[in-house]
């Protein structure tokens, strides 16, 4: 029995793929960063910052993976995501003068939210990773890490330079770019694989996020199950989903975003509206596309969906935060009484799913949060925190898990996906014996320049969304493009180094396309 507040830790995962094109003057797949910072990433930050204004003391653990920390960082994608908003404000606008009634309420609406939104991302600078920043700073935020391109590294571990240069890269991407060494990770689709801690121990990570299964079927298993952090043999520190708070947010049919007050996602005046009203809207080739204008709830399983009210579903986000506090009072009491000692309840999620996926998750985020903070049941805390507060926890060997379906690796290694290790793992080789070979170049010298281009293609090719996306049938042309584009690329790189022949005005050519990571560090490959 504990009187002790049991802790919740609330854990967003902010990441995206890496996807720059100057090439090109608009990018149909760049519109995923611009349609999470409209609808993600200021809504979160202006949360926070009421939060903050308010002397609401708040804790979460957010990723900020580092393609995302690049994009966010981008001159070119800055610009492009202005644009992209103020876009927005354009059609709502026309959207407003083609309509009467409640249509045109719909429009001005969503005018006002499109002006407000870029306004909030000018006063920001633009520089929405520096605001994330500030919350670190003030004790608000815990910013952690991933894998430098949200490689699958269970799948990479036959190569273990790969997987130590999937970490070291991203810690010191992290270093770099906040100012501090970040002490957890988000490891890549929660993937881990048994003695993955020595790697992580290595760069100095003390803890990550895993699934359920990792603690329940440890060696020994917890024995409180998810609900404290279990150390690895080699220290770094497992914290494991809570199924029921996950349920509650995450599940199709129960959870709190199929609610038919929210806003309907899926109807978008992109693809609904008269194709003239959206023609300047839509992509270049024609084809129609999400234009962020959506007028329709989500009314139930029904083509005939009931306009939207905004009022109405603020509401219901309020009542959905009010329960989903009581929910995790009334768990971590009753845990608490269970083990003798307070409980620690992980909510993890993708963080585009407040506010991209679900419109009024943000909304529902703030509340939660000031809920929370009056609770005497609650102590909202970061792991860090935990682990700080509560140093003696078990130890136990995870097994191989995910978060993926089926809590392994099938959803990133099937019939639809396998072909592209063969390159991940033959570039992975190659690289190493460049690095080896090329030690200690001056950085000056064009083959210097060249190896760390050859690193960057390999942790693009690396990434596990590519994977994903051909698992899930939704860009899969796209993503095979991108594996087959970084796998030629590293190709030519790698014949150019081997060969002493480089050409620079192609390496220039690959080096704009793919910039990201200016400072890397090749030798992190060398054996």
């Amino acid at each position: 029995m504990t009187s002790e507040p049991g802790a919740l830790c609330l854990v967003l995962h902010a990441h995206l793929p890496y996807v720059h094109h100057p090439e090109y003057p608009e990018f149909l797949e760049e519109d995923w960063l611009y349609e999470a910072v409209a609808g993600t990433y200021l809504p979160l930050l202006d949360a926070f910052d009421r939060l903050a204004a308010d002397s609401v003391p708040f804790r979460v653990a957010m990723t900020l993976s580092p393609p995302l920390v690049e994009m966010l960082d981008s001159p070119l994608l800055r610009a492009r995501c202005a644009a992209w908003i103020g876009r927005r404000i354009d059609l709502a606008d026309e959207e407003a003068a083609r309509h009467q009634g409640p249509l045109r309420a719909l429009a001005i609406w969503h005018r006002d939210l499109f002006t407000e939104r870029l306004a909030r991302f000018e006063a920001r600078g633009r520089d929405l990773v520096s605001a994330f920043a500030a919350h670190q700073d003030a004790g608000n935020l815990e910013i952690l890490t991933c894998g430098a391109t949200h490689g699958f590294l269970p799948l990479l571990q036959s190569v273990p330079e790969a997987v130590r240069a999937q970490l070291t890269v991203a810690v010191d991407s992290h270093t770099k770019r906040f100012g501090r060494k970040p002490e957890g990770i988000w490891l890549p689709e929660c993937a881990w694989y048994p003695g993955l801690d020595q790697e992580l121990r290595a760069v100095g990570l003390r803890w990550f996020v895993g699934e359920r299964h990792a603690l329940e079927h440890a060696d020994p298993p917890s024995p409180y199950g998810v609900y404290a952090p279990m150390y690895t043999p080699a220290g770094p520190a497992v914290f494991g989903r809570d199924p029921m708070s996950s349920e509650q947010v995450w599940a199709a049919e129960t959870g709190y975003p199929g609610h038919p007050d929210y806003r309907e996602l899926h109807w978008d005046i992109g693809w609904r509206a008269p194709f003239e009203h959206v023609a300047a809207y839509v992509q270049p080739t024609g084809l129609r596309k999400n234009v962020g204008i959506k007028y329709w709830r989500i009314t139930g399983r029904t083509e005939q969906k009931e306009l939207y009210d905004p009022d109405r579903a603020r509401s219901t986000a309020y009542r959905h935060a009010a329960h989903f506090v009581a929910q995790r009072e009334a768990q971590l009491s009753a845990l608490g009484r269970a083990m003798g000692r307070p409980a620690v309840v992980v909510a993890p999620y993708d963080a585009e799913l407040y506010g991209h996926w679900w419109f009024e998750g943000p909304i529902f985020i703030e509340a939660v949060l000031r809920r929370a903070a009056a609770s005497r049941v609650i102590a909202a805390a970061t792991p860090r925190e935990v682990l700080a507060r509560w140093p003696e926890q078990p130890v136990g060997a995870p097994p191989f898990s995910s978060w993926g379906e089926g809590g392994y690796g099938h959803v990133w290694l099937d019939g639809e996906n396998d072909w592209i290790y063969r390159h991940q793992l033959g570039c992975s080789l190659q690289m190493v014996s460049l690095a080896t070979r090329f030690a200690g170049l001056d950085p000056s010298d064009i083959r210097a320049r060249a190896l760390r281009q050859a690193a960057r293609e390999l942790l693009l090719l690396q990434s596990s969304d590519w994977a994903f996306i051909m698992h899930q049938q939704t860009s899969v042309a796209y993503a095979e493009r991108r594996v087959n584009d970084h796998a030629s690329r590293f190709a030519w790189l790698y014949n150019a180094l081997t060969s002493g022949v480089i050409d620079p005005a192609i390496l220039a050519a690959i080096e704009v396309r793919d910039p990201i990571f200016p400072d890397l560090d090749p030798s992190v490959y060398a054996r």
